[in-house]
């Protein structure tokens, strides 16, 4: 049975790494049983949350076009993949007000966290910070997240990966194991929905 994996680009930088990062993934990862929707957010310029309903006791009313087609394309997916830069030890702004939008649309859904940083800590606070808001959403957070440090290198503009740079092989192949659990959870999640 395929399942359906949300790859959601969480920085909205022009010119940034994790397009970098998010296109090399498009390549990369392998598609056997597996739909991918790679989500962009730049693709969706939301507003500033500004309903009056918490998403996560009810329904939002007036939806924008946009946050409409932001929490369907949620919605259509049996799990996520969330990229995401470190900015001040954290996830950038407009990632989280995106997440402040979704209510039932990820529950009890698997997602991985991948970060990614110029700098050694591979964005290690940041998806720290992530766990808790995830978790919030009801989603199912994969235990290990993947920590990619001083990654600049490693990928081209063009979301080739650079196999001189230091750590590529490492990375390849964390990044495809991390593919391949979140898999094989959505499968398992899909087949054997939590009923309450």
């Amino acid at each position: 049975m395929t399942v359906k994996i949300g790859v959601i680009l969480g920085s909205t930088r022009t010119h940034s790494l994790g397009e970098k990062l998010f296109k090399y993934l498009q390549r990369a990862m392998p598609t056997t049983g597996v739909d991918f929707t790679w989500i962009d957010l730049k693709d969706y310029p939301l507003p500033l949350y500004d309903h009056a309903e918490t998403p996560l006791s009810e329904p939002i009313q007036n939806l924008a076009a946009v946050e409409k087609r932001w929490l369907d394309v949620l919605d259509q997916q049996d799990g996520y993949v969330i990229l995401s830069p470190e900015y001040d030890h954290a996830i950038p702004g407009s990632l989280k007000n995106a997440l402040d939008f979704v209510g039932p649309e990820t529950d009890h859904k698997p997602v991985q966290i991948v970060t990614y940083s110029k700098y050694s800590d591979g964005g290690m606070l940041a998806a720290a910070s992530f766990v808790e808001i995830l978790q919030m959403l009801k989603m199912m957070v994969l235990p290990t997240p993947v920590l990619l440090w001083n990654a600049e290198p490693n990928f081209t503009a063009d979301g080739d990966l650079v196999a001189t740079a230091p750590n590529s092989d490492h990375f390849a192949e964390r990044l495809a194991a991390a593919f391949n659990e979140l898999v094989h959870y959505a499968s398992l999640m899909k087949d054997h929905p939590f009923k309450r």
